[in-house]
């Protein structure tokens, strides 16, 4: 039956079959009060207000649980069921204590709304209850147990939610409440700080401890999107008086549905730190490039006008175009902007400077990931959205730590592999969250993942579990692929990689019998010297089970920061402009030469690493940055340091005085994600509009204003009225934009390609054609990495990230909260090992590569393999990337982050 007809209320009402009394009643219009429900859990009826009388029923039955029937007669507002509700409220304000402030920190409280609609008051004695007990040892959440009333909302956050079950309900009647394990702390019972709980809470029992009661009038509420990685999340952000006072996640987020991270509810506070820099600043004569220890680098510089640093700037870059020509010159633009500010930033580069030396951290990250799917696919993008999970019935994966990079997907693989929807396979040298809720744990040893992938197509092959018809149709390439595979027997394949045999065939069978299988990877898989090659074998597995081109399947790089896809697309690559149009491209060239009015350069420029090297040469003589930390975030940084140090100019746009902008001849001012308008574009291809939240800071300037200003200095005007204009040009210029304006940006944004302002954009790629016609597979060989361990450096060092930090931590790292919860970097080391080296837990360690060496805390712990120790990379105190190889992919350029060697003793202290 598809539709059911009853009668609500003495009238009829007709509501799809499963549809809940609650859920048609709210459809009419009709006030239902409820206290444990809430609409993002599923319903459990236990707060019992919600109940409704039923013609013939004995009892009143919650509504939010009670499926309509036909021919049903139900009374919503009848005397007995005022009488049960005025009831169960009087019990809870009866216990309720008194002399508190009520609800969230915006006064929100839906207990005390409700007893003032009911007009309820405190008549029934106190039964007893424990008194209130303020539970304030985390640094981040508050529990009051005296404002629980047992609804149990928080519970099911973490449990539906999060996934995490750290809160339970304790206790019965009157003494019922929220409570970890054994009392235990909330970070020590595995609370990942997500909120979802506080986000939940009726009453206020649960807070964010470092917001502030906020009783007065003034406060605004803005929709934006989130700061950090490339989930996308959508944020309703409360300021009061031109500071941030409370983030909570948007329900209608297309990509987060109110589930925020650690990061996206709680790190907000960087925008309004007093570091902010609100002025230009230029470098003192005479003042070292490289700040001496112990020296605070903003005494190497003084305060200048806007007029002084910008004719300083222009000055030195017309004298170095001069001197030496366009190709003496550098840009790096930044995946913190939005897309309108590194649009203007390549264009200023190849405009105004004449450069295709323009580049941005994509290369550090996923450069590998866009060559490879380029040759296999022909887009270099995700192909589906995470919100697909629900329709896989296999999960695969690759090199990625989701739930603690990406913690609102990884908590949507945590909810689907609960319900039983997906069967789970994790590729991952560590042991991660999501490896202990794995069908099949695939752990090789780093630097061997194309053996292992091709031994999983191997597998496919060898036992027919293909989709012919798919390889028919929509393939070519694959007779060589075929033959390709020989050499990678499951027995070989153990013997490179230490994965056994038999976890091999399974992790094949499981994804080669799924209905719909998808696939997610991450930089484990990218950051090597053979990291095209990895997701070349990645693509040729889809290309095998035609996992790919429909919902619950695909390809899928998890982007790392919040506009590292949109920046790419814009072009602030060496080798692309706008669009993912080769520079070499004449006719595209002529396109944009037409609208832009200069002529363009033809020869791909100079990548992240490869600018480094030729100013260390002395090749390259200025550096341009608009948001990047160099000094922390790229490979073998005792060679960035000496590099940068032998720039003729340094100019760096940046909102705090990073380690790279203390080298920085002059210091540009620029606004934070929250003072800035404009598209972002997250992991998903999804173009979002970002709104501004707070004024922007002293004198501090957008980032495209300040570069239009500059270009103009130069002889080139960028002459843009506001963002939106920016934007419009975008759309007017990149044909996978088209479509995409300001005006067309609602809440759920719009997927590129978007090829007119009437496409509603694309979900999925692929879907009837490849965008290069057939899918291609590819042949890969085994390559080693380029460093692997030896005598002398016998460790295997991989690098990464942690949940509560985030990229170069000059903005995590100015949050109290956050850096209670992640102070420090910490070594990953195994027990064995650390136990043949008299390292303690907890002890310092010196950790040292044919590169740099750095001290660090040693956390001794499974999670690593024997032989190999894990670092993130966060901490400029012990910068992971001293040790790390520059070696480069010959096809991405991409650096080895995740593979070198290094020694480990212990250091004392």
């Amino acid at each position: 039956m598809s539709a059911i007809t009853f009668t609500l209320d003495g009238a009829p009402v007709t509501v799809p079959h499963g549809t809940t009394l609650l859920e048609a009643a709210r459809t009419r219009g009709i006030a239902v009060p409820t206290l444990c429900h809430h609409p993002r859990l599923v319903p459990s009826g236990k707060c019992r207000l919600c109940v409704v009388e039923v013609d013939g029923w004995r009892t009143l039955p919650p509504a939010c649980v009670l499926p309509v029937e036909e021919g049903m007669r139900v009374q919503s507002a009848s005397e007995r069921v005022h009488r049960a509700r005025r009831v169960i409220l009087e019990l809870h304000w009866s216990e309720y204590p008194e002399g508190v402030s009520r609800g969230d920190p915006l006064g929100r409280c839906e207990l005390t709304e409700l007893v003032t609609a009911h007009g309820v008051a405190r008549s029934w004695p106190v039964s007893g209850r424990q008194p209130s007990r303020v539970d304030d040892r985390h640094p981040l959440i508050r529990l009051d147990l005296g404002k629980c009333i047992g609804c149990g909302r928080c519970e099911q956050a973490c449990r539906e939610i999060a996934v995490c079950d750290v809160l339970a309900m304790v206790g019965r009647g009157a003494r019922a409440h929220a409570a970890t394990a054994f009392d235990l702390p909330m970070r020590e019972a595995g609370c990942v700080a997500c909120g979802a709980c506080v986000s939940v809470c009726p009453t206020g029992a649960l807070l964010d401890a470092q917001v502030p009661e906020i009783r007065e009038d003034g406060v605004r509420a803005t929709r934006t999107t989130c700061p950090y990685c490339g989930v996308g999340c959508a944020l309703d952000v409360y300021t009061q008086r031109e500071r941030i006072v409370l983030v909570t996640g948007a329900d209608d987020g297309p990509a987060n549905r109110g589930a925020l991270c650690v990061k996206g509810r709680y790190g907000f506070g960087y925008a309004t730190h007093p570091d902010r820099l609100t002025v230009p600043l230029i470098r003192r004569a005479g003042a070292p490039r490289v700040p001496p220890e112990g020296v605070e680098p903003r005494r190497l510089f003084r305060e200048a006008t806007w007029e002084e640093a910008l004719a300083l700037a222009a000055a030195r870059l017309r004298a170095l175009l001069a001197a030496h020509g366009p190709e003496s010159l550098g840009v790096l633009g930044s995946a913190k902007c939005p897309n309108e500010d590194n649009y203007v930033l390549q264009r200023f580069a190849r405009a105004a400077l004449g450069t295709n030396n323009i580049d941005h951290c994509a290369r550090l990250c996923h450069s590998s990931s866009v060559s490879a799917m380029l040759m296999a696919f022909g887009d270099g993008a995700m192909t589906n959205a995470p919100q697909e999970i629900p329709l896989a019935d296999v999960l695969f994966i690759l090199g990625h730590n989701t739930t603690e990079t990406h913690p609102v997907i990884g908590g949507a693989v945590k909810q689907a592999v609960r319900a039983g929807t997906a069967r789970l396979i994790v590729l991952d040298p560590r042991r991660t969250e999501l490896s202990l809720l794995a069908d099949v744990h695939l752990r090789p040893r780093g630097g061997t993942d194309a053996a292992v992938l091709n031994g999983l197509a191997h597998v496919l092959v060898e036992e027919g579990l293909l989709n012919e018809t798919f390889i028919r149709e929509r393939t070519e390439g694959f007779d060589a692929f075929r033959a390709s595979l020989h050499a990678f027997t499951p027995e070989r394949v153990e013997a490179l990689s230490g994965v056994p045999r038999e976890d091999l065939r399974r992790a094949a069978r499981l994804y080669g019998r799924a209905r719909s299988a998808m696939m997610f990877h991450g930089m484990g898989m990218a950051q090597h010297t053979t990291g095209t090659e990895n997701v070349l074998a990645i693509c040729n597995l889809a290309l095998l089970t035609g996992s790919v081109g429909r919902p619950g399947t695909g390809v899928n790089p998890l982007r790392g920061q919040n506009n590292v896809q949109g920046a790419s697309d814009m072009g602030v690559l060496p080798n692309f402009l706008p669009g993912y149009r080769p520079v070499s491209d004449a006719a595209a060239r002529a396109e944009l030469e037409a609208r832009w009015g200069c002529s363009l350069p033809a020869a791909p420029g100079l990548t992240v690493v490869e600018m480094v090297n030729a100013a260390h040469a002395g090749r390259l003589k200025g550096i341009y940055l608009m948001g990047e930390n160099p000094m922390v975030s790229d490979p073998d940084l005792n060679h960035v340091r000496e590099a940068l140090a032998r720039l003729d100019l340094l100019v760096s746009q940046e909102i705090f005085l990073t380690e790279t902008a203390a080298m920085a001849d002059v210091v540009l001012p620029a606004t934070s994600h929250f003072e800035n308008d404009g598209t972002t574009v997250n992991t998903e291809r999804r173009v979002q509009w970002q709104a501004a939240v707070l004024p922007v800071p002293g004198q501090a300037r957008r980032d495209w204003a300040v570069l239009a200003e500059l270009s103009s200095r130069l002889g080139y005007r960028l002459g843009f009225p506001d963002t939106a204009a920016i934007t419009r040009a975008i759309a007017g210029e990149t044909p996978i934009y088209r479509g995409i304006v300001p005006e067309r940006l609602g809440p759920g944004g719009l997927q590129w390609p978007c090829w007119s302002l009437e496409d509603p954009g694309t979900e999925d790629l692929h879907r009837t054609r490849f965008t290069r016609g057939l899918g291609k597979f590819h042949p890969v060989p085994f390559r080693p990495a380029a460093e692997l361990p030896d005598a002398e450096y016998p460790f295997l060092l991989n690098t990464g990230r942690v949940l509560e930090q985030w990229h170069t931590r000059y903005m995590t790292g100015r949050i109290p909260g956050l850096n209670a919860l992640a102070p420090e970097a910490l070594l990953e080391i195994h027990p064995k090992d650390a136990s043949g080296l008299g390292v303690r837990p907890g002890g310092r360690v010196r950790v040292t590569s044919r590169r740099g060496t750095l001290v660090a805390r040693a956390a001794v712990t499974e999670r690593t393999p024997p032989g190999s120790v894990f670092l993130a990379f966060h901490y400029a105190e012990a910068a992971a990337n001293l040790l790390t190889n520059a070696a480069l992919d010959p096809d991405s350029r991409i650096p080895e982050y995740k593979v070198c060697a290094v020694k480990v003793e212990p250091a004392g202290g």
